[in-house]
C-alpha cells in the first residue's frame, strides 16, 4: 500500500479523500491493481464497512469505478476501485483478455483484500459492478456469501450480449458466421504466436458477414454512427479518455467472445437471496432491459431504480443523475 502518485484519474478529484495505491492477487495468480479510498476523517483504529467496485467492461479504475469509489468514501465507506485481470495496471502476460470466470473471481479477490485490512469489518463488505461488470458481480455474489449486499449500475450481461446480440437481435446465421470467423482467428493467432485485437461484439455488413477491427473506436466518430456508438464514443474517446482503458485506446483480444459463448453469467443469481440487491439503470439506457431481466430473476430482497431521463453512459459519470443517495442508503442499511 502506497500513496497514489502520477494521478491520471479522469474525474474531479476530492483532495480531502486519501487514496492508496494497492496490489493484491486472485486465486489464479493475477496481480490486481487497485485504488483504496479511505473515508473522511479516517481513523485506522476504527472498523468500517467496505465496498469493492469495478467496471465498466473495458474501463479502468481511473474512470467510472473510481468516481463511484470516491463518492462513497465521502459517505463514510472504505472503497476499492480495481482493474480487472489483464487490463489497466493489473497483470497478465497477454493483455486485454476477458474471461467470465476470472473476472468474477476478481471481485472475490477484492473482497479478500479489503477483508484483510484491520480497519475493515469482514461482516460488512459489499460490491458494485458497473455496466458489463454488473453481470459479473451478481455472479460473484451468487456463491460468495461474504458479499453481504450487492448493487449494479446500468448492468450489462456480457455473455448474453455476445451470444444473442443487443436486444436479442443476432440470428442463427450470423452466429454461425461469427463462429467461423473466430475459428479462423484462432488459427491466425496460433500461427502468429500472439493474439490479435478485435471487437468483442461484432457488427454485420449487408451480406450478414461479421465486421472485424483492431480498435473499438477511431479518433473521429463516423458521420453515420448510431446513438449507442455515439454515446460510448463521447465517454471513452471524449470526456473520460484514458490511455490504459481498453475501450478508449484499443480492443479486447479478438477471440474474447469464445469464453462468453461457453460460460453464461448469472446462472444462479436467485441464490443471492436473502442478501439484498440494488439494480440501478437509466430510463433511456439501451441496456435497461438487461437490468430488468436480472431484477426479475432475483428473489427478495431486491430493489429496482430507474433513473428518469438517464442514458447508459450518463450513469458512468454524471453526478446530477447517478443516484448516489440511493447507493449510500442501500449500503448503510445493509452493511
Amino acid at each position: 500500500m502506497s500513496k497514489l502518485a502520477n494521478d491520471t484519474r479522469v474525474f474531479k478529484i476530492n483532495p480531502a479523500i486519501d487514496v492508496q495505491n494497492v496490489r493484491f492477487n486472485n486465486r489464479y495468480g493475477f496481480n490486481l491493481a487497485g485504488h483504496l479510498y479511505l473515508p473522511l476523517n479516517f481513523d485506522d483504529q476504527q472498523t468500517y464497512a467496505a465496498i469493492v467496485i469495478s467496471g465498466p467492461f473495458g474501463a479502468v479504475k481511473e474512470q467510472s469505478s473510481g468516481l463511484y469509489a470516491q463518492t462513497l468514501a465521502e459517505q463514510g465507506f472504505v472503497t476499492l476501485a480495481f482493474d480487472q485481470s489483464t487490463t489497466g495496471e493489473s497483470s497478465g502476460p497477454v493483455r486485454n483478455v476477458a474471461s467470465p470466470d476470472i473476472f468474477v473471481e476478481d471481485f472475490s479477490a477484492a473482497v479478500d483484500f479489503v477483508g484483510l485490512q484491520t480497519f475493515v469489518d469482514r461482516d460488512r463488505i459489499g460490491a458494485i459492478g458497473i455496466c458489463g461488470l454488473g453481470s459479473h458481480v451478481l455472479t460473484a455474489a451468487s456463491v460468495d456469501i461474504r458479499i453481504k449486499a450487492v448493487a449494479t449500475s446500468v448492468m450489462y450481461d456480457m455473455a448474453e450480449s455476445m451470444w444473442q446480440g443487443l436486444n436479442h437481435s443476432k440470428t442463427a446465421q450470423q452466429r454461425t458466421a461469427e463462429k467461423q470467423l473466430l475459428a479462423q482467428q484462432r488459427w491466425s493467432d496460433a500461427e502468429n504466436g500472439h493474439p490479435a485485437a478485435g471487437l468483442h461484439e461484432l457488427p454485420f455488413d449487408e451480406n450478414n458477414q461479421p465486421i472485424q477491427a483492431d480498435q473499438l473506436f477511431d479518433e473521429t466518430l463516423p458521420a453515420d454512427a448510431d446513438p449507442v456508438t455515439t454515446e460510448f464514443f463521447n465517454y471513452y474517446r471524449g470526456r473520460a479518455f484514458h490511455p490504459r482503458s481498453v475501450n478508449s485506446a484499443t480492443a479486447w483480444t479478438a477471440t474474447t467472445p469464445l469464453s462468453y459463448y461457453n460460460f453464461p453469467l448469472q446462472a444462479h443469481i436467485d441464490q443471492i437471496s436473502p442478501r439484498p440487491v440494488l439494480i440501478v439503470t437509466g430510463e433511456k439506457a439501451h441496456s435497461r432491459y438487461m437490468a430488468e431481466d436480472a431484477y426479475n430473476r432475483l428473489k427478495d430482497h431486491k430493489e429496482l431504480v430507474i433513473v428518469p431521463g438517464a442514458t447508459h453512459t450518463d450513469l458512468y459519470d454524471q453526478l446530477n443523475l447517478i443516484p448516489f443517495d440511493k447507493f449510500t442508503s442501500f449500503f448503510k442499511t445493509n452493511l
